[in-house]
């Protein structure tokens, strides 16, 4: 009972092919757009690109605007460092002054003395450095605030 077991000697000749179709083309109506919707059409057009310029005109001066504003507030920031680099070194050198004054004492009354009026220095000093410092952070941040609260202001007026 032997089978006979068929050997296929070249494959490309059983392949499979797909069928081809060929797809009908249809030829659509040729017509008129009246004048009434291509005039609409038209406006359309004209009312958007208008448009389109008068809000990219406000971006850029918004992006303007914000250049400016971080600007100021750079280099308001980089002032109130200064200040406050400033206001240590005065500490600094007032209490190594303070320890020096203490280190040529020569009685616990004069210790007691040279501790009261550094600690009243030191206090009077203290007050009227936070008030610069608060005065300088108000103008700073008003400084940096006000070219923004403006040019958007502007800005957006002529877009509306």
């Amino acid at each position: 009972m032997a089978e006979a077991v068929k050997t296929v000697s070249n494959p490309k000749s059983f392949a499979f092919e797909m069928p081809k179709f060929e797809i009908p083309s249809f030829e659509m109506p040729k017509m008129e757009v009246p004048a009434a919707f291509r005039e609409v059409a038209e406006k359309s057009v004209a009312q958007a690109k208008e448009t389109w310029d008068k809000m990219k005109a406000a971006s850029e001066e918004a992006t303007e605007i914000m250049e400016e504003t971080y600007t100021t507030a750079s280099k308001g920031a980089s002032d109130y460092g200064l200040k406050v680099i400033d206001t240590t070194r005065a500490n600094v050198n007032a209490a190594f002054d303070f320890a020096s004054a203490l280190m040529g004492a020569k009685s616990i009354s004069e210790i007691i003395e040279l501790s009261t009026s550094h600690a009243r220095s030191s206090f009077d000093t203290m007050s009227a450095q936070t008030k610069e410092l608060a005065a300088l952070a108000q103008k700073v941040a008003t400084d940096a605030v006000e070219p923004m609260k403006t040019g958007m202001t502007s800005a957006f007026k002529k877009v509306s």
